[in-house]
């Protein structure tokens, strides 16, 4: 490290994006094939029950995004032979909030229905696609905070806490 850039004021140094603004500037430069070899293994174990059983049928060559709005991001998921895959279409419809809203969505610390019917998670578009998807979520009995996922949640759930 130079001497020179030992010597700058604070002021003068970049401050660090906070997580949210990082997201958001990196999300949509990241390509769909690279979202897919991240996501999709941790979909499809979280969801490995469920898919075998048949439970995302209706969601076969369907598509639906989630959208977390406050962080830009976005991921559309459909099913393709027993497995979710990550889609670059757009979805037929979306569920649209913001992250600790689906972070209660995901870890049921909240009643899925109240952050419906509250509007702080939305539908969009095919709606009863929507409704669909949520109930299946809603209906994991432990909800998503099992495994590898699940401990990905209880991390961003502290930074939640941490930044409220």
């Amino acid at each position: 490290m130079s001497l020179s850039l030992l010597s700058l004021p604070l002021q003068a140094l970049p401050h660090p994006l906070a997580p949210a603004q990082l997201i958001r500037a990196i999300d949509p430069r990241v390509p769909v094939g690279i979202k897919r070899r991240l996501v999709e293994p941790l979909l499809n174990r979280t969801f490995a029950e469920p898919l075998a059983e048949g439970e995302f049928d209706a969601l076969e060559g369907r598509r639906i995004t989630l959208a977390i709005e406050d962080i830009g991001m976005s991921l559309t998921l459909t099913q393709e032979s027993e497995r979710l895959l990550v889609c670059h279409e757009p979805g037929e419809a979306t569920i649209r909030g913001g992250w600790r809203e689906f972070l209660c969505l995901a870890t049921r610390r909240e009643d899925p229905d109240a952050l419906f019917f509250q509007r702080r998670l939305l539908i969009e578009g095919d709606t009863e696609l929507g409704l669909m998807v949520k109930n299946l979520l809603d209906g994991r009995e432990e909800g998503l905070a099992q495994g590898p996922f699940g401990e990905l949640l209880v991390r961003l759930e502290r930074l939640a806490r941490r930044t409220s």
